[in-house]
């Protein structure tokens, strides 16, 4: 049995993974590229630990700058977007705690004045 006919199937059946979206453009794009060239470069010319780390640093600002997408502002977005649901939520329970408060001051008045 040849190995084509084995592998055949399990490459059938992996699923492809989607695109991420490109949350990064234009010139934060071409920052990021330049960015990284620049610390790639910077690393391999220090050398040791430290220039490892810069051209670490260097390797992920390139692959954000010529994928145009970055996690960590995905993270952030997320982040930023379940806090507008939270602000959301308090401002509706602000007003509905508003509105109960007037109808009990209503209810209040009524109780109190004396009926003719």
């Amino acid at each position: 049995m040849s190995d084509s006919k084995i592998l055949q199937p399990i490459i059938e059946a992996t699923p492809l993974k989607a695109q991420p979206t490109q949350n990064v453009h234009g010139w934060e794009r071409i920052g990021s590229v330049a960015g990284g060239v620049m610390m790639v470069g910077k690393g391999l010319r220090r050398g040791g630990i430290f220039g490892l780390i810069q051209v670490a640093i260097g390797g992920v600002a390139l692959a954000r700058g010529f994928t145009g997408h970055s996690s960590l502002k995905d993270k952030l977005e997320q982040g930023r977007q379940e806090m507008n649901s939270v602000r959301t939520k308090i401002e509706r329970a602000g007003e509905e705690l508003k509105n109960l408060k007037t109808k009990a001051e209503v209810a209040a008045e009524k109780a109190v004045k004396p009926q003719t």
